[in-house]
């Protein structure tokens, strides 16, 4: 029996010491949980505030700039923007300026005189959290006023869910389960790409190979491109036949949103395989990664629901930009040049991406 606790002593020793010496495993040991608990007891919020609105005030008038006022007060939404006309705010919205307009028409005053709906709310209803947020506004109380005001009879204001009137969860979820699956996947595929060449002994032929750190890199990726195209058709084909998520955008702005969110996620990839030593280290690390992508991104909570701080953190990561741009091209039926800052982003974290890891990676045993 000594014999049996005195062998096993010496196992638990080495294991403590082996974790000890491995800094990147023993500090996801502590990072982990704590990642967790901040991100689901401070950047997660499921009541939404502050979600940006445009006006179009048609009337002109004192009453149309005081119905606004009253709509800043609720805290609910921020007017962002005004626009002129309504078809220039439905484009607003389509490009994901703004999630929703309110429309004063010119004739506001004689609806207050004769107690009829005051305007109308055109909302994006592809997030349907965010459209039930501001569904609560179409009964929204006038009471503040310092005028005699008669209640409309039914609500305030009328309300137009554009892309999702049903409010179909699967019609907000499918697009972004695609980002969720290809950030799982690619990134996955390529962050033990160095460290396997190392472990499998083949770094020693790539070291005696004329090729430049720069070209593995890129010749590393290509392949996964392919694997990752093939999963957003197939994902987004599966959508469109069994959940009916409409696909209103052009097949050729899909194909190259998808094409730079994955060459961005491979290259995430390719930077945590140049920092990890062993395969172990690279999984521990990609799960760091995977969590803020998921949780942060826009996927399972609204984005406007998060704190200042959370949404910069999310900001840096690509998941947050595919999730905008493959949901504005695939149910508003957006383009890249309206979602041009998150097509700038991910080309820019692509190129920076390959070239961090590029100079990372050695021609070395060391």
């Amino acid at each position: 029996m000594m014999q049996t606790l005195v062998r096993m002593k010496a196992i638990i020793v080495k294991e403590i010491r082996q974790l000890s010496r491995d800094r990147i495993s023993f500090g996801m040991v502590v990072m982990l949980p704590l990642v967790q608990l901040l991100l689901f007891g401070f950047a997660i919020n499921t009541d939404i505030r502050h979600i940006p609105v445009g006006v179009v005030d048609q009337s002109s008038s004192v009453v149309g700039r005081l119905i606004t006022e009253s709509v800043k007060v609720t805290q609910v939404v921020d007017v962002t923007a005004s626009f002129p006309t309504a078809e220039e705010a439905e484009q607003a919205i389509e490009n994901g300026e703004v999630k929703a307009v309110l429309i004063l028409p010119r004739d506001l005053t004689q609806r207050i005189s004769d107690g009829r709906v005051l305007g109308q709310w055109i909302v994006d209803g592809s997030d349907t959290m965010i459209s039930s947020s501001l569904l609560a506004l179409q009964t929204m109380p006038l009471s503040d006023f310092d005028f005699d005001i008669r209640p409309p009879a039914a609500k305030t204001f009328e309300v137009a869910l554009y892309y999702n009137p049903s409010r179909r969860s699967a019609v907000n979820i499918v697009p972004g389960l695609l980002g969720v699956i290809l950030t799982m996947t690619m990134v996955l595929f390529t962050s033990s790409a160095i460290v396997r060449e190392r472990e499998h002994g083949n770094l020693e032929l790539l070291i005696t190979t004329p090729i430049r750190p720069i070209e593995l890199m890129i010749a590393k990726i290509i392949p996964y491109i392919f694997v990752g195209l093939i999963q957003a058709l197939i994902i987004l084909s599966l959508g469109n036949g069994i959940f009916g998520v409409p696909i209103n955008g052009a097949v050729t702005q899909i194909f190259l949103a998808c094409l730079l969110f994955i060459s961005a996620s491979l290259t995430l990839g390719l930077v945590i395989s140049t920092i990890a030593s062993t395969q172990l280290q690279a999984m521990q690390m990609t799960v760091f990664i995977l969590l803020p992508s998921i949780l942060l991104s826009g996927f399972m909570f609204p984005y406007e629901g998060m704190p200042i701080a959370a949404q910069w953190i999310s900001e840096v990561l690509p998941a947050t930009h595919f999730m905008r741009m493959i949901r504005g091209i695939v149910l508003r039926g957006a383009d890249l040049a309206g979602l041009w800052k998150d097509t700038v982003w991910l080309l820019a974290f692509t190129c920076i991406g390959i070239i961090v890891a590029s100079k990372r990676f050695k021609k070395s045993l060391d």
